[in-house]
């Protein structure tokens, strides 16, 4: 659905990207992550037909964004960081004027305007000026424009800046409800969002993609060690001393007492070494209670900083 190949931007003297590459298929949730002045911005501009690459291609849909830009914006909604809404329109007149400006049929216009005020849950607030809604409303505002020409792609520019938690959840969720028909690029600095959302994940870096996967499968890829954390009841200071003699544990770290008697460690060991039945035989064999014994993943954050900080940050 969008195929990225060798994609070069220079302005002027300044390169913006540099043969970058990527795929992204139909009904896919993609992640589009990177730092301030990565490329990520510059790469998103070509995609939406903002201006041309250098050198290289990008098609969406199956259209060439270079030689076939008016295919490329039909099959596209984009909702940009900052949302052009106009504050003295009513919802629904901006939404006619969008749809004017898509040139969305007079006739067919009013059925589109009133399914995606609709799927955006805006019914309600259709006749008040968007000056006066809601930072939550303005975005399922921004969000509405982009549906209203039934895309196949969707490019969404940190589409929950500036919500609060329940709104961000809202969002969320109405994103993951249109992917299935539809290919999503969700750019975000919000990084927890961005692992509850997207099935894999581009990361980009000084103008270079650095990693195109899965979260699960990069916290493999770089994840060193195992970290396991364990709450177990007994004598704290036989406990820490039992634990370093396990096999393939690397280093034990005390983390407090949680409650009386019962003692928090974060252990880490060898990836290759399973180390959960040696702990639990331990805490059985020392007539001890494990109280929580739970594997801690590596998180998106450090990932992206990971990344980020082999390419030389």
């Amino acid at each position: 659905m969008i195929k990225v190949e060798h994609l070069t931007k220079y302005y002027g003297e300044i390169r913006g990207i540099d043969d970058i590459s990527f795929s992204i298929e139909k009904g896919e949730i993609a992640g589009f992550l990177g730092p301030n002045g990565s490329g990520k911005t510059t790469t998103i501009r070509i995609l939406t037909c903002f201006f041309p690459p250098t050198k290289g291609k990008a098609q969406v849909a199956g259209f060439d964004v270079t030689t076939h830009p008016m295919e490329v914006r039909k099959r596209i909604g984009y909702v940009p960081e900052t949302v052009p809404l106009y504050p003295d329109m009513q919802v629904t007149t901006y939404l006619n004027f969008v749809a004017e400006a898509k040139r969305i049929g007079r006739g067919e216009r009013k059925r589109k305007i009133g399914e995606v005020m609709e799927q955006c849950s805006i019914v309600e607030v259709g006749h008040r000026l968007v000056g006066n809604l809601s930072k939550g409303f303005r975005q399922r505002v921004g969000l509405a424009q982009a549906l209203l020409n039934d895309p196949e792609v969707l490019i969404l520019d940190e589409p929950t800046i500036g919500l609060d938690p329940k709104q961000m959840v809202e969002i969320r969720e109405f994103i993951k409800s249109l992917a299935g028909d539809r290919t999503i690029i969700l750019s975000s600095h919000i990084l927890p969002e961005v692992s509850m959302t997207c099935e894999r994940i581009v990361i980009i870096h000084e103008g270079s993609v650095v990693a195109v996967d899965s979260p699960d499968n990069l916290m493999a890829r770089l994840q060193k060690t195992a970290k396991t954390v364990v709450h177990i009841e007994g004598d704290k200071g036989a406990i820490r001393e039992k634990l370093e003699t396990v096999p393939g544990i690397i280093t034990v770290a005390e983390k407090g007492e949680i409650s009386p008697g019962v003692f928090a460690y974060e252990v880490e060991s060898n990836k290759s070494k399973e180390v959960a039945g040696e702990l639990s035989s331990l805490v059985h064999t020392n007539n001890w209670k494990l109280i929580e014994m739970r594997t801690e993943k590596m998180s998106l954050e450090n990932i992206f900083i990971e990344l980020t900080r082999e390419e030389g940050l």
